[in-house]
């Protein structure tokens, strides 16, 4: 019988549930978005995403099960994101997790969020031959962006990471300026397009000249000012035509891109790993994906995307990382407890 990880994730606004075998089948992948119920607010309510959490998260276990032709007895060891994320949607699949893992007698595994976005590329099956560690992580999501050096399974170092918003907190945030909608991201990606992104030079902040972090507030404010004019923080679109706000949304990508995928090329440089991998629900963005794979393939590096169903929130990837650390024994008592930060602080290197 193969070895069966049921796993929960619900670190933010998507109630999810996967089931891997043997540590590279997913036999299922069942995720529920609570997109309608945040996008009259234009972003995630914490207090409404951990309710929504609750009425899910049974359907959306069993429906995982279900899919996977799996029993709950047929479960060897049960993975749940611990962190970080909302503490509030945290300790939803936390709870379940526990007492899943209490109920069926199994090893509770706690996995963290970010390390699973870091090796989520390697749910695509590799080419024969071809290894995925070591490598850079390149994790770009709405809570978080960070650079990662992936040595193996159980050793994710964190290389740098954003000193205030996330990449996808300013996709949404310039969405909103925008007046696009919500989420953001895939409504500015889809704009720019149409756009000229020479258009508009916006800044591109480095925190400090010898660290690999990211900074995105200054940038977010410089589209806030072009639009609404310098110094004001509230307006509209009005006065801008179709061909304007694609210039701006196109402009504002490649100012958020160009450094994303000048910092990877960077750290996998100093740390001379061989190829580069990239997660987390902005690793969809079609600019993105083209400037990596095009830095990438002039540095000599190998380029592993993650699967488009995979960039997302998922279990798939909890169970993914959760399967290695269960062999490794890290696995912990009954009384996990969520956490809302990350893990570990940013390390020099090079």
């Amino acid at each position: 019988m193969p070895d069966i990880v049921l796993a929960i994730e619900t670190s933010c606004d998507e109630t999810a549930a996967a089931v891997l075998a043997d540590g590279r089948i997913v036999r299922s992948n069942i995720v529920a978005s609570q997109e309608s119920v945040h996008t009259r607010f234009g972003g995630v309510v914490p207090e409404l995403a951990a309710r929504a959490h609750v009425e899910s998260i049974r359907g959306i276990i069993e429906h995982a099960l279900h899919t996977a032709g799996v029993t709950y007895r047929e479960v060897d060891a049960v993975a749940v994101t611990d962190g970080p994320g909302l503490v509030g949607s945290l300790l939803v699949g936390v709870a379940a997790a526990r007492t899943l893992a209490w109920l069926l007698d199994r090893p509770l595994v706690p996995v963290d969020h970010i390390d699973a976005h870091a090796v989520s590329a390697a749910l695509t099956p590799p080419t024969p031959g071809s290894p995925r560690w070591p490598a850079v992580a390149l994790v770009v999501s709405g809570g978080h962006t960070s650079l990662y050096h992936v040595r193996d399974w159980l050793n994710v170092q964190l290389l740098g990471q954003t000193t205030d918003d996330a990449a996808g907190e300013a996709f949404d945030k310039v969405a909103a300026i925008l007046e696009l909608g919500y989420p953001g991201g895939p409504l500015v990606d889809r704009l720019a397009r149409d756009g000229n992104p020479a258009a508009i030079h916006f800044p591109r902040t480095r925190p400090d000249g010898d660290s690999l972090d990211f900074s995105f507030s200054g940038l977010k404010t410089a589209v806030l000012y072009h639009v609404y004019g310098r110094g004001r923080k509230y307006g509209s679109v009005a006065h801008l035509s179709r061909a304007q706000l694609a210039d701006i949304a196109a402009s504002f990508q490649a100012a958020l891109v160009e450094p994303l995928v000048e910092r990877t090329i960077e750290a996998a440089q100093r740390v001379g790993a061989p190829r580069v991998v990239v997660g987390g629900g902005v690793a969809a963005n079609g600019a993105l994906r083209s400037a990596l794979a095009g830095a990438c393939a002039v540095a000599g590096l190998e380029l592993i995307l993650t699967p488009m169903a995979f960039c997302t929130d998922n279990a798939a990837m909890i169970a993914l990382l959760g399967h290695h650390l269960w062999k490794a024994g890290r696995t912990c008592d009954l009384d996990l407890e969520p956490r809302s930060g990350l893990r570990r602080p940013a390390r020099s290197v090079g």
